[in-house]
């Protein structure tokens, strides 16, 4: 049975996966992040822009606390790429990505493009959580 057959759109499955209550604003975020099952990685800027596209009435305000809050649910990962400039992802395995310095285009880049020969050690009291990587990319010339 498909999420058409029931009536409930892709969206609001995935947030309902993580109790995240589907309000009218986190439910049309959500379509245009999952709507149709392919993973996304998104600025606050170009979701916003996104929504605005389609009809939604979000401020960017509300777009970066609804990022944050799918975060927070586990249905996100925050990708930071600079000290300033932050990528949303809906894949949430941890993962390399490729930056496009030139676009700033952010992607998922192949679990084989990045092997440790040793994990580092945390410092006493603490345990790794997550490891990010971002593997920029420029142009030759």
């Amino acid at each position: 049975m498909t999420p058409s057959d029931t009536g409930e759109s892709l969206g609001r499955k995935w947030l309902l996966s993580a109790d995240v209550r589907p309000t009218k604003q986190r439910l049309a975020l959500a379509e245009l992040l999952v709507g149709d099952g392919r993973n996304r990685h998104v600025t606050a800027e170009s979701l916003y822009g996104s929504a605005g596209d389609h009809g939604a009435q979000v401020s960017l305000a509300t777009v970066y606390n609804t990022l944050r809050a799918f975060c927070d649910a586990g249905l996100m990962n925050e990708v930071t790429v600079d000290g300033h400039r932050s990528y949303f992802d809906t894949r949430v395995d941890e993962h390399p990505h490729y930056y496009w310095e030139d676009t700033g285009t952010l992607t998922d880049a192949p679990k084989a493009a990045v092997a440790f020969a040793k994990e580092p050690e945390a410092p006493v009291g603490t345990t790794i959580s997550r490891v990010d990587v971002v593997i920029r990319l420029s142009k030759n010339g």
